[in-house]
């Protein structure tokens, strides 16, 4: 919530403690916002979209450009609150930092582009309208972030809605809620005006009453499980829904790929953050004939890596209770014939996980099919690429996916079920402001990023605007006899061959 006067306030009621997953130290104590806070910030963000979507493209521009240099400004302190209250080592924080940085100018300075409106392909029917398509603001989008990416991944949805002259209500995860306070205190800084960005905290119900508030559009990023009840709180209202849930990502490496690459990006991919990447690499499968090499390549890349220390590669666990999940995924793997040759069972210590690397896993294990979320990586041999392919499309999910080789990682990459795909890179799609964001299948639906993360958060308006009058028109009741015969021999001379 912001400090300034005009934004939502709360009635004093209960509170709860952000704390350090490291440390267990309190990073922030904020207000439990309830249903009736959540109407009024939305209430407040109602009449601010209006302003905000009255001074237009240039001046928008200048103002989410000016709240890019904020958060350029001060870096530092928004890098030690990420580190601080979500877990991760500084370099991750500066590199979720530039990206946001990034996707947040870009939508600045693209969003006129995209809207404007502009004439479209006319009609012979109607040769004296012009058809003209324009993209307006829906109004008021609510935004459910994540904790494992607290500022790139919400501002996905949150400097997209804000280039397209909508205002928007953010609601943190309870587990990192300080940093959706910074920004949108960063962000009044550079609009004091009016509550354009507003931040309620709380819990599952607050994200529920955010829901059923009266947005015009929302969007979560979170689990599937999650998201079908995010989705079943805005059907009573009919509120538009985009959805950027878990993924099971595939790498695959081809014969002909740089294998000492290949490995070394699957490492990364697979243990960055901690392993809590919606699209990090979740499982790899290697062509026999490359398929030693790469183990001992990704053995080698991994033996020093380990999580914690003075100076941790790997942060800790953000969610407690994730280390559960990824604790039983590992168990049944080992407990069912699969081979630890980096880490085990050993590996997983509160707050902790260092990396694990699997082999031999049965293709049905829990570990294979479901999201683990840590620093987990089971490999498999495959006897091509082709089935390579097959097995990376047995699943449910369908985020991210990745594809190691020379001759046929750009094909391979196109026939992977999935939203996005890397040719020998991993996560390379997240860094184009460019490029949509999303997938298919229980990984949710619509777009973050790109022209059509801008059009996300607009509805198109369509207007016919008649140039000038003719002495006969078809659509009318005045219409001569002969002209629906002269209409109908116009359209025979265009349509009538084809097909022939």
């Amino acid at each position: 919530m912001s400090v300034t006067e005009d934004r939502v306030r709360t009635s004093g009621g209960e509170t709860f403690e952000s704390l350090s997953p490291a440390t267990g130290e309190v990073v922030a104590t904020l207000p439990v916002h309830s249903e009736a806070e959540v109407r009024q910030a939305v209430q407040l963000a109602r009449k601010a979209s209006q302003w905000w979507a009255g001074i237009g493209f240039d001046e928008r521009k200048k103002r989410l450009q000016s709240f890019a240099g904020v958060l350029t400004r001060r870096r530092e302190e928004l890098l030690e609150l990420i580190s601080r209250e979500n877990g991760k080592p500084s370099v991750d924080a500066f590199i979720e930092h530039l990206l946001a940085i990034e996707h947040l100018d870009w939508a600045a300075r693209n969003a006129q582009r995209v809207m404007k409106p502009r004439k479209v392909a006319g009609s012979m029917l109607l040769a004296n309208v012009k058809p003209i398509l324009e993209y307006q603001p829906v109004g008021v989008v609510g935004v459910i972030g994540p904790w494992n990416y607290p500022l790139f991944t919400p501002m996905g949805s949150i400097a997209y809605a804000l280039a397209a002259g909508n205002a928007v209500v953010f609601k943190p995860s309870e587990f990192t809620p300080a940093i959706g306070v910074w920004l949108a205190d960063a962000f009044a800084t550079v609009v004091p005006e009016q509550p354009v960005f507003q931040v309620v905290t709380g819990f599952g119900e607050t994200g529920a009453a955010l829901c059923r508030a009266g947005v015009d559009k929302l969007a979560f990023t979170g689990s599937a499980p999650t998201g079908r009840k995010i989705m079943a709180a805005c059907a009573e209202t009919l509120t538009p829904v985009l959805l950027e849930l878990g993924g099971k990502d595939a790498l695959l490496v081809d014969a002909d790929a740089d294998v000492k690459a290949a490995a070394g990006a699957a490492l990364w991919g697979a243990c960055s953050n901690a392993g809590q990447t919606c699209i990090g690499v979740e499982r790899v499968y290697v062509v026999d004939a490359v398929y030693d090499q790469f183990v001992a390549e990704l053995t080698a890349a991994a033996k020093d890596i380990r999580a914690g220390g003075d100076k941790p590669v790997i942060g800790p666990m953000t969610m407690p209770k994730q280390l559960d999940i990824v604790r039983e995924h590992v168990e049944e793997a080992l407990d069912r014939g699969a081979k630890a040759i980096v880490g085990g069972r050993e590996s997983v210590r509160a707050p902790y996980i260092d990396p694990i690397i699997l082999i031999d896993v049965p293709e049905d294990a829990r570990v294979m099919r479901e999201e683990t979320f840590g620093p987990v990586l089971p490999v498999s041999r495959v006897k091509d690429l082709d089935e390579g392919i097959e097995r990376a499309n047995r699943t449910a999910y369908g985020l991210g996916a990745a594809v190691f080789a020379k001759k046929r990682g750009y094909e391979a990459a196109r026939r992977i079920r999935s939203g996005m795909a890397s040719v020998n890179s991993v996560l390379a799609f997240a860094g184009f402001p460019s490029l949509p964001f999303g997938g298919v299948g229980e990984s949710g639906f619509g777009r973050i990023h790109g022209e059509d993360g801008l059009k996300e958060f607009t509805r198109p308006k369509a207007i016919a605007q008649q140039r000038f009058s003719t002495p006969a028109e078809m659509m009318s009741f005045d219409r001569p006899a002969w002209l629906p015969k002269v209409a109908a021999r116009l359209g025979e001379l265009k349509y009538g061959r084809r097909g022939r």
